[in-house]
């Protein structure tokens, strides 16, 4: 295993990951340009991406499933059969909380968001629709991608979103006069049903002449599947209540608005430097069963940790920051101040990214994945119990609570990974160490 093997499988998916990274600063420079920015951005930020995304978590994981397991056409047909059903199920559930009176009670009475934010809200959530079923569809087929080495079709597809997106965008910001939460999730929707539908295109031939040929595993039974996938989605689903969690709390501390508003600004440029760590996960689980991997896995998290790190602070510790999110992203200079000292709060994000994709790879392909969800468990204690400190205090600016709390309990949990992937970690150096080192290992 080489240093260039790495680099091969990690490119493309990273590539993937930041272009689709890219998708969130678009969105918010446009909606930045046209009527109402802040009541846009908030109704965004705050409601329609933090409800979706927790509607959509059960399925986010199967791509780390299907990329895991679709080892034959047996296993494929199994994992193929749940993305079905759950992605209608869960598509389902989305049209009940955006069309019936249940938004009201979770967008109203739980979150307690801003009033004049609640209507653009549940007009985004309904234009959302087709979201979950897309994503499924998509991760599930990229998954055998990245299985059978096809791992550049990926940045493709999302390049193809990519081009959805700016054509959505483009015409929009011309007519001018669209409102922004139509605009915003108008071209997600057309983003994410373009790619589903190019990594449908895409992955024909790979069925047909790759799975179908493959030699067969044992039985992926469902138990198998459910004892291996019910952990991690939990964990997606864990994770991601933190963002309505996140919503609910920015909105009871002080400059709720400006905080809602300036929030997927943040989050956006956050998310592409954490994208490069973000991809590193399919990259272990594919490569961590291969002999003598360790040793180049390793350094590869080395180096990317410090390379993500380093450009992370170059851009908070220099005027490109101020670049990004007044003249870019067109905050109001008061809100881009804001933003700037948020992102700088950031800072250790990309790293501990790296890093937790690392030890839950080797957790997953050591096939144990309850860690994971303990883990998530870990980060939503954490970053509750910095948010029930923000709001109990109620003189620090929302925005600021929810970025330092994102870091602290970010780093409780890759903590807790580590921990749990030590044995896993320990075995696979073990399995390698004769390569490495040159010598026979003795016998005890």
């Amino acid at each position: 295993m080489t240093n260039k093997r790495v680099f091969l499988t990690w490119w493309p998916l990273a590539a993937s990951w930041l272009l689709m990274a890219l998708e969130l600063p678009a969105l918010s420079a446009v909606v930045a340009r046209l009527e109402n920015p802040e009541i846009n951005l908030a109704a965004y930020g705050g409601i329609v991406f933090p409800l979706a995304l927790i509607i959509e978590s059960p399925i986010i994981m199967l791509l780390a499933a299907s990329t895991a397991l679709s080892k034959d056409w047996a296993s494929y047909l199994r994992i193929r059969r749940f993305m079905f059903l759950s992605g209608a199920g869960l598509t389902l559930f989305h049209i009940l909380v955006a069309f019936t009176p249940l938004y009201t009670l979770v967008v109203r009475d739980i979150l307690r968001v801003p009033a004049e934010i609640i209507e653009p809200g549940r007009l985004g959530l309904m234009i959302m629709t087709p979201w979950t079923w897309a994503i499924a569809y998509r991760r599930f087929h990229q998954g055998v991608m990245i299985r059978f080495g096809h791992s550049d079709a990926v940045g493709i597809g999302t390049i193809v979103r990519l081009a959805a997106n700016g054509v959505v965008l483009t015409v929009s910001y011309l007519i001018g006069t669209i409102p922004g939460i139509v605009v915003a999730t108008s071209a997600v929707i057309a983003g994410v049903v373009s790619e589903a539908i190019y990594t449908g295109l895409r992955v024909r031939p790979i069925l047909r002449d790759e799975l179908r040929q493959a030699l067969p595993v044992p039985l992926l039974t469902w138990r198998g599947f459910f004892n291996f996938y019910i952990p991690l989605a939990l964990t997606s689903l864990l994770l991601l209540i933190w963002q309505p969690i996140g919503s609910a709390a920015l909105s009871r501390m002080p400059q709720a608005l400006p905080s809602l508003a300036a929030w997927p600004v943040v989050s956006g440029l956050i998310f592409m430097l954490r994208s490069p760590g973000t991809a590193y996960n399919e990259v272990v689980v594919a490569l961590m069963d291969e002999e003598r991997s360790y040793p180049a896995l390793r350094r590869f998290a080395i180096s990317l940790t410090t390379a993500v790190t380093l450009l992370h602070a170059v851009l908070a510790l220099t005027p490109l920051s101020m670049i990004w999110f007044a003249q870019i992203s067109a905050l109001r200079l008061e809100l881009a101040e804001m933003a700037r000292f948020a992102f700088l709060l950031a800072l250790p994000l990309p790293a501990l990214q790296v890093l937790q994709s690392w030890f839950q790879g080797a957790i997953m392909h050591g096939r144990q994945t309850r860690g994971i969800p303990e883990s998530v468990v870990v980060f939503l204690v954490a970053v509750g119990v910095i948010f029930g400190i923000g709001i109990w205090l109620g003189t620090i600016t929302g925005l600021y609570v929810g970025i330092v709390g994102f870091v602290l309990a970010t780093l409780a949990q890759d903590l807790w990974l580590w921990l749990r992937s030590l044995p896993v970690l320990q075995s696979v150096r073990q399995r390698d160490l004769p390569q490495v080192s040159g010598v026979l290992p003795t016998s005890s």
